[in-house]
């Protein structure tokens, strides 16, 4: 079916489509160690945040300027290493329940999908092909942690992106953005988007309600329900 130029939507990766706790973590150890000779002493909070301020704050809080050069070398070690992670990245995690079938039931009604992560571009395609979940993600209109530290401009650039190669303006009832925290809910209510919230991070069904979410889901294995949401 051809993609509809009237409905987007914009998916977060992490604690939304899969599970993958603990290796963003991991590859920051190993990417510090390597990039600046420094052990990790400081774990700065991944949940809902772009891959830029993450760095950022990392490098900072271990007495080391983030300027352009460095932040780009860190990314260079983490894509490596989520390249060489690629063949065994399915045994490090799993994909959360109604994931697949909610991404090829949206794809089924023409949605256009694709992604709103704090991941950079190409770690955002090494998670969703490990676990089958890439087939009807486009990659090229997405808006990706190396873009901004602040979240709504990756959903704008995504936007943009998607009116872009689609020919058409996406009104902003008709994109909706997808995640776990209350930073996507943020996102998505700075640019007028429907807000979908799914509990299957470090936030509850309340909470992601209190960050203003439009629609909140325990997850996104009742495909009816999240078809329903999506394309209110």
């Amino acid at each position: 079916m051809t993609a509809s130029p009237n409905r987007l939507v914009l998916w977060d990766i992490d604690l939304t489509l899969v599970d993958l706790r603990g290796l963003g973590g991991s590859w920051y150890t190993e990417a510090l160690a390597s990039v600046a000779g420094i052990a990790l002493e400081e774990m700065p909070r991944f949940a809902g945040r772009t891959e830029l301020a993450i760095t950022t704050e990392l490098l900072t809080a271990h007495g080391i300027e983030a300027d352009d050069e460095l932040v780009q070398r860190v990314w260079r070690e983490l894509v490596a290493l989520s390249t060489r992670s690629l063949p065994t990245l399915s045994g490090r995690g799993h994909a959360l329940p109604g994931a697949q079938d909610a991404l090829a039931a949206l794809a089924g009604h023409g949605v256009v999908q694709s992604l709103v992560t704090g991941n950079l571009p190409e770690i955002a395609e090494h998670k969703l092909s490990a676990f089958g979940l890439h087939t009807h993600i486009d990659f090229g209109i997405g808006g990706y942690g190396s873009l901004s530290a602040h979240r709504p401009d990756l959903v704008e650039r995504a936007v943009a992106l998607a009116s872009a190669k689609h020919g058409t303006t996406f009104a902003p009832g008709a994109v909706a953005v997808v995640g776990d925290t209350p930073h996507d809910i943020e996102s998505a209510l700075h640019h007028g988007a429907v807000a979908v919230g799914v509990a299957t991070g470090w936030y509850g069904e309340d909470e992601l309600r209190a960050s203003g979410a439009h629609v909140v889901f325990g997850d996104l294995s009742d495909t009816a329900a999240v078809l329903a949401g999506l394309l209110r």
